[in-house]
C-alpha cells in the first residue's frame, strides 16, 4: 500500500456527521492497530474564503454558470488536499475526513451530481475507500440544528423545506452511488460501530492486517 485508507464523512447539515467521525476516530485509536488522522476539508482548502464568497453569490443569484464555478473551486481545493496533504500521510494510517465531494450531492441544486463527481475525478481528487453518508430524517436533523446555539449554520439552506430537499437529494445519491448509509437517529455509539464494522470489512484494511 502506498497511500492511507481514506474514509469520507458527508451528509446534510446537523445529521451528526462530525460527531460520528470523532467517535469512529476514538474507537479506531482504542483499537490501536493503525494510526488515525482526522481532517476537515474546509480547514485545509487554501482558497476556501474565495469559494465561500462564490457560494454566497450563488445563493443570492442561482445560475448554472455560478454553480459550475463553485464546483470548480471546490474540486480544485480537494485536488490540492489530495496532492499536498493526503500524499504526506503514512500509508499505514486510516484517514477520516469531514466532507468531500459526496457533499455536493446535498448542496448543489443545478448541475447533475454525476457531472460534479466527474469534474472532481478528472482533477485527480482522491476517491475514498469508503464513502460514509451520515443521515437522519430531515425533521430530526432540523430539530437538532434549532437546538444548538449556531443553528443550522448554512449559507445555502434557510428553511425546513430546503433542508428536506437537500436530504432527499443526498439519499438518492447514496443509493445511486452505493455509498455506505449511516443512520444517526439513535446513539452516536451505535452509528460509530456501524461505520467501524464497514471499515473493518474494506479490502484495503484487510490487506493492512496481513
Amino acid at each position: 500500500m502506498n497511500s492511507p485508507c481514506f474514509i469520507s464523512f458527508d451528509g446534510p447539515k446537523a445529521t451528526g456527521k462530525t460527531t460520528v467521525l470523532e467517535a469512529v476516530g476514538d474507537a479506531l485509536r482504542a483499537d490501536g492497530r493503525f494510526p488515525v488522522v482526522e481532517l476537515c476539508e474546509k480547514d485545509l482548502d487554501p482558497d476556501r474564503a474565495a469559494t465561500l464568497h462564490l457560494i454566497k453569490q450563488l445563493t443570492a443569484n442561482p445560475t448554472e454558470e455560478l454553480e459550475y464555478l463553485v464546483c470548480e473551486k471546490l474540486a480544485a481545493g480537494r485536488a490540492w488536499i489530495t496532492d499536498h496533504v493526503l500524499s504526506q500521510v503514512d500509508a499505514t494510517s486510516v484517514v477520516l475526513i469531514d466532507r468531500w465531494y459526496p457533499s455536493d450531492a446535498a448542496f448543489r441544486r443545478i448541475l447533475p451530481f454525476t457531472e460534479i463527481m466527474a469534474m472532481n475525478l478528472s482533477r485527480g481528487v482522491r476517491i475514498p475507500d469508503l464513502h460514509v453518508g451520515v443521515v437522519t430524517t430531515p425533521e430530526v436533523s432540523w430539530a437538532r440544528a434549532m437546538a444548538r446555539p449556531r443553528g443550522l449554520s448554512s449559507v445555502v439552506i434557510q428553511s425546513l423545506e430546503e433542508h428536506a430537499a437537500c436530504s432527499a437529494a443526498f439519499n438518492r445519491a447514496i443509493v445511486a452511488n452505493d455509498w455506505f448509509s449511516c443512520r444517526n437517529e439513535s446513539s452516536v455509539e451505535h452509528a460509530a460501530l456501524l461505520v467501524q464494522e464497514a471499515i473493518d470489512g474494506l479490502p484495503r484494511r484487510n490487506a493492512l492486517n496481513q
